[in-house]
């Protein structure tokens, strides 16, 4: 990505995520009173002024606790430091100036980037609040600017001054039409983030035996000889019931959005657990969002192999999965990295499946041989009449149908007429969706 890349960091309950949010105009991020929520950095992008950029999203900065999911967050942020042109360090108004704001002013000199420092929850209009000239003691070049995350207001004087400090050659933007976006889902505990690293080479994701430990959709750009792609790493997916604190529910929520943005799903299993009843509760969110899928088996290094343990695991995975025998399974270990660089050859591959599109001529050379082979069910005298097939879209291939009485088509000959499709043109790794229509009660 040639964008140029801004992080915010801070201390915990800044109001960092809220302003992540309010550049991104979305709700990426999880908003919530409890310290240390965002935990993996978050990535959108946000336009000022006509330039295009990328902020980054950070976890809260303690650097005095011993925590491990804290220091897995604070080393979160360095890398995030490390990664942006131009840095907003913000700070709270309300709790004045701490100790640890001090420590990371410190941590940020030391980079020698360009570092803005913004003052967070001045939200009333007039004149600042006594504490906000506390900050100048930091001795920052840049700020200390007012601000209201939650508002806006103070957002665009900061924006200009992100402007200034950044080159113009910064802004030579590549054409990014050709990333495909690859969700990768599964439970909690399932290898998802342990995977992305492994791609990465670098602990982009915070990995933990904590179930739950990603609770954001965490996006990372990615670039090798196959093409350029953005894995999300989403939070584990848990069984409703078990949804019980806000955050949690903000995770199922956000990991739902992440397969509707995604153009395929890896979905995770755990190769010690075989597929689970949660387990294909995820598929079917994938496959009913129309999204294309590989079935990625984890943790296979740990498993005791025969020559007939493949075949006796794909067929358990078909037969709990028997809507999604479609998607090709793929048995790795995130762990070592066994088979993980075949995955984007499927990528690409499933991809081009579910972006197929077929002419309404070849279509319909299929649809008459399948009728002439299996006649069209009939109910009472009345035979259901095909007339012809179109494909009006793809990202699934999405058909539709035309015939004299749609009550007629049963389920069983749709499912015919799809096979036949997949035997032609393949289909592999998509699902396939077709919608019947009458075309006109006369005509049968």
């Amino acid at each position: 990505m040639s964008k140029p890349v801004i992080a915010i960091v801070g201390r915990p309950n800044v109001g960092k995520s809220t302003f992540f949010n309010k550049l991104s105009g979305k709700r990426l991020s999880i908003v919530d009173d409890t310290p240390g929520v965002t935990r993996d950095r978050l990535y959108c992008e946000t336009e000022w002024c006509g330039k295009r950029m990328t902020i980054i999203d950070t976890g809260g900065i303690e650097p005095r606790e011993d925590n491990e999911i804290l220091r897995h967050i604070v080393t979160q942020a360095k890398i995030a430091i490390d990664t942006a042109d131009v840095i907003i360090f913000l700070t709270d108004s309300r709790t004045g100036l701490t100790a640890n704001d001090r420590e990371i002013a410190h941590l940020l000199k030391k980079t020698n980037k360009p570092c803005i420092l913004a003052v967070n929850k001045i939200d009333s209009i007039g004149a600042l609040p006594a504490e906000f000239y506390e900050f100048y003691e930091l001795g920052f070049e840049h700020g200390p600017f007012p601000l209201s995350s939650l508002h806006g207001s103070g957002s665009g004087d900061i924006l200009d001054c992100v402007l200034e400090l950044l080159p113009e050659k910064a802004f030579e933007e590549e054409e990014d039409d050709d990333i495909i976006n690859v969700a990768v889902i599964g439970k909690p505990n399932s290898g998802k983030s342990s995977l992305i690293n492994q791609i990465l080479g670098e602990t982009r994701v915070i990995v933990s035996n904590v179930a739950g430990t990603t609770r954001d959709a965490v996006d990372s750009y990615f670039e090798n000889s196959h093409g350029k792609y953005n894995l999300i790493d989403t939070a584990g997916i848990r069984r409703q019931n078990k949804v019980e604190d806000a955050i949690e529910k903000y995770s199922v929520m956000r990991a739902n959005a992440a397969i509707e943005r995604a153009d395929v799903c890896l979905i995770m299993i755990d190769a010690n657990e075989g597929v689970t009843a949660q387990d294909e509760r995820i598929a079917g969110l994938a496959h009913e969002a129309g999204k294309a899928c590989i079935i990625v088996v984890n943790k296979w290094d740990l498993i005791e192999k025969d020559n007939s343990t493949v075949n006796q695991f794909t067929k358990k995975i078909y037969d709990a999965l028997s809507y999604m025998t479609y998607a090709p399974i793929m048995f790795i270990s995130a762990k070592t990295g066994q088979r993980v660089d075949k995955l984007f050859e499927q990528i690409n591959y499933v991809n081009m499946q579910s972006s197929l599109r077929i002419s309404t001529g070849m279509l319909n050379d299929v649809l008459y041989d399948a009728t002439s082979r299996v006649q069209p069910p009939s109910d009472k005298g009345r035979r259901l009449k095909v007339f012809y097939m179109t494909q009006p879209s793809v990202k699934p291939p999405t058909f539709v149908i035309f015939c004299n009485d749609a009550e007629l088509f049963h389920f069983s000959y749709q499912r015919y007429i799809e096979n036949k499709l997949r035997e032609t043109f393949g289909f592999r790794g998509t699902p396939v969706k077709i919608v019947i229509r009458e075309r006109s009660k006369e005509e049968g």
